[in-house]
C-alpha cells in the first residue's frame, strides 16, 4: 500500500531516532518506498526553490532514507557472465522504458534518477543522484550519492562528482542546467556551480578551494560557489609556510560565459574567447 508523503517522513523520522524500529515492516516498507520515489525522480536529496537565484533546499529526511536502506537491505551474490559482484544495493534496468542511452560498461544503481534522453558512457551514477534530461555523463565520469546534475550537462571525461550522505544537513554536489564540466575535473563536498558554467579540465572545486574571480579590478573570492556562466581554470596563489612561499591551487574566474556562445560548444570555443588554452 503506498503512503502519503507524511506517513512516510514520520516513519523515517522515527526510524533515524530509533534504530530498533527498522525490524518492522512498516518502517521497511516506508524505506523502501521512498527510495522507489527518489529513483524516479518524485523525490530528490535537494531540490530548486528557486533557479533564477540558484536557492536550493536539502531534503533531509529524504537522505535519511537512504542512509536506512542500507541496513535493511541483505547482502547477496550479483552475476552477468563470468563478473562477479558481492553488495546490497540492485542496479537500475529498463533502460529502453526509461527512454535513456547507456553505453557498456555504464552501471546506475536502484535509486537514482536518470531522465529520458540522457546518456550515460562507461561511466557510474550512485544512489540518491539525480541527472536531468539530455545530460551526458562521459567515459570514466563518476556522479556520486546524492548529486544533482542539471538539464542539458556535459561531464567530461574522468569528471569526479562528489557523493555525500551524512551528515544528513550537508548540501551535495549541484551542477546546475546548461553547465560544461572539462575532462578530469573535480567537484566534491557540497559545491555548487551555477547554470550555464564551464569548467576547464583539471579544476578542482571543493568546500575550500579559492574561487577568485579575477575580472575586475579587484579580486572577488568565493568558497564552494561558482556563480552563473563563469568560466573557470585551474590556477595557483602564492602562500607563505614556515620553509617558504610556494603556489598553492586555486580555481580562477576568468570570465562570463558569452550569451552568442552555443550552450553545446566545445570546451576551446568556449575559452578562446579568453585567450585560454587548457
Amino acid at each position: 500500500m503506498k503512503m502519503d508523503i507524511n506517513t512516510l517522513k514520520s516513519l523515517v523520522e522515527s526510524a533515524w531516532e530509533n534504530r530498533e524500529l527498522l525490524s518492522e515492516s512498516a518502517t521497511k516498507e516506508a524505506i523502501r518506498q521512498v527510495v522507489e520515489a527518489v529513483d524516479k525522480g518524485i523525490l530528490r536529496t535537494a531540490e530548486p526553490v528557486d533557479l533564477e537565484k540558484s536557492e536550493w533546499q536539502v531534503n533531509e529526511w529524504v537522505k535519511k532514507a537512504i542512509i536506512l536502506y542500507f541496513p535493511i537491505q541483505k547482502m547477496r551474490t550479483m552475476r552477468a557472465g563470468e563478473l562477479e559482484w558481492y553488495d546490497k544495493m540492485e542496479l537500475k534496468h529498463d533502460f529502453e522504458s526509461l527512454g535513456v542511452r547507456v553505453v557498456p560498461h555504464a552501471v546506475a544503481r536502484y535509486g537514482a534518477y536518470i531522465a529520458p534522453g540522457a546518456i550515460l558512457m562507461p561511466s557510474y551514477v550512485n544512489i540518491g543522484a539525480y541527472v536531468d534530461t539530455g545530460t551526458m555523463v562521459d567515459t570514466w565520469a563518476t556522479v556520486g550519492s546524492c548529486a544533482q546534475i542539471g538539464k542539458h550537462v556535459h561531464l567530461s571525461g574522468g569528471v569526479g562528482i562528489g557523493g555525500v550522505l551524512e551528515p544528513v544537513q550537508a548540501a551535495p554536489v549541484i551542477i546546475e542546467d546548461n553547465c560544461f564540466i572539462g575532462s578530469r575535473a573535480i567537484v566534491v563536498e557540497g559545491a555548487h556551480i551555477c547554470r550555464e558554467s564551464v569548467l576547464g579540465s583539471n579544476v578542482v572545486i571543493t568546500g575550500s578551494t579559492h574561487i577568485i574571480d579575477v575580472t575586475g579590478d579587484e579580486p572577488k573570492e568565493y568558497r564552494g560557489y561558482v556563480p552563473p556562466r563563469s568560466v573557470v581554470i585551474p590556477g595557483t596563489y602564492m602562500k607563505k609556510f614556515p620553509a617558504g612561499e610556494y603556489g598553492v591551487s586555486c580555481a580562477l574566474i576568468i570570465g562570463k560565459r558569452k550569451e552568442s556562445t552555443d550552450k553545446k560548444t566545445s570546451l576551446n570555443d568556449a575559452l578562446r574567447d579568453f585567450g585560454v588554452s587548457v
